[in-house]
């Protein structure tokens, strides 16, 4: 079975149809008959990203469908991960990766995967496909 790596801005197209990127993920998704592998980091930072009151329950459902769903795999935060996402943060003081970033980096290649349902450009510049970002980044 095909796995890949679903990261936040995925999750954020999907729910904001005014978001450009919207349509590749809704089609994406509603082609995709492969695994979706995310992390706990992921779910926090999109729980941040919706944390406007008027944002909150969408979360809450979007959290409830996703440990329900048998299509996604949600890795645990331990501090194992956390570890070596700041380890590789760390190492590259050079880049703009956040943290979370990182920990998805660590978490892809722990996984043998290669691709990531994201439109964020610090995932092709650590050498994985980016399905959502645009050419020129």
């Amino acid at each position: 079975m095909k796995s890949v790596f679903a990261d936040t801005s995925f999750y954020i197209a999907l729910v904001r149809p005014e978001d450009e990127k919207h349509p590749s993920s809704y089609d994406f998704d509603g082609h995709f008959d492969g695994q979706y592998i995310t992390s706990e980091f992921v779910l926090i930072e999109l729980g941040n990203w919706l944390a406007d009151p008027r944002n909150r329950s969408v979360f809450l459902e979007i959290h409830r469908v996703l440990r329900s769903d048998p299509r996604t795999v949600i890795l645990p935060a331990t501090p194992e991960w956390v570890a070596r996402g700041l380890s590789l943060y760390g190492q590259r003081l050079d880049k703009h990766w956040s943290v979370i970033d990182c920990t998805s980096f660590e978490m892809m290649r722990d996984h043998q995967l290669t691709e990531a349902l994201t439109a964020d450009h610090h995932f092709t510049q650590a050498g994985f496909h980016a399905l959502l970002a645009s050419p020129e980044a």
